[in-house]
């Protein structure tokens, strides 16, 4: 058994946590203390986040779309893949450490997706950045966290609450989709969502791309 290396251990901005950047063979790991956040290995989910979420605004042209969190690319990789020429991605990520281990040991998994001219990447926090703009968006997908809870970063909460909601839909364009990872279910989300005017449809997806293993929830919350 090839042992696990620990490359890389960084603060996370505004939390009393260490998040770890592991190596085993070919596999990463990104780890919360004793949590694994995500791994090379499973993918299924956060590239359903993007190609579901794609889906759903297949017919605007020139889409902007916002991903909240790096992370291992998948989300990203995803999107690039069926979206045309015309879009345009921004991706916030909070701690500076994750975009360097992209372009860094992580290199080969990323390929050429940080260099789109698609894709632009804002070593922000993305409460910020949805918070400074104004129907700019025709989907923001969020996988920050290990669902609607700030298990990260309590700050995080201020993207689930309804006061954060609100502020989401109005950084959404009519028609635009709000699309959250999590890890399992959580029906106090979903009434929150509805509570703040969105449409609901809560989606559970395999973490792998195989028919088995765990399956994780996706909900698509569009804006009337």
């Amino acid at each position: 058994m090839i042992p696990w290396l620990q490359l890389d251990t960084v603060s996370v901005p505004g939390a009393d946590v260490q998040l770890r950047l592991m190596q085993r063979g070919a596999e990463f790991s990104m780890r919360l203390g004793p949590n694994e956040l995500m791994s090379s290995r499973l993918s299924g989910s956060e590239e359903a986040l993007a190609t579901l979420a794609c889906r759903r605004i297949e017919a605007v042209k020139s889409p902007h779309l916002l991903i909240g969190g790096l992370g291992m690319g998948f989300t990203l990789r995803a999107a690039l893949a069926v979206l045309g020429s015309d879009a345009r991605i921004m991706v916030a990520e909070l701690v500076p450490a994750v975009i360097a281990w992209a372009r860094g040991p992580m290199a080969g998994i990323f390929g050429d997706s940080l260099d789109d001219p698609r894709a632009s990447i804002r070593e922000a926090d993305v409460v910020d950045v949805i918070a400074s703009h104004d129907s700019a968006f025709d989907a923001i997908l969020l996988d920050v966290d290990n669902g609607p809870e700030g298990l990260i970063r309590k700050a995080n909460d201020a993207l689930y609450d309804l006061k954060g909601l609100n502020a989401i839909r109005r950084a959404l364009r009519p028609g635009g989709v709000l699309a959250v990872w999590s890890s399992g279910p959580n029906p106090l989300f979903s009434k929150r969502l509805r509570a703040a005017g969105f449409d609901v449809n809560e989606v559970a997806v395999r973490a792998t791309t195989k028919r088995s293993g765990s399956r994780h929830v996706i909900w698509f919350a569009t804006k009337p």
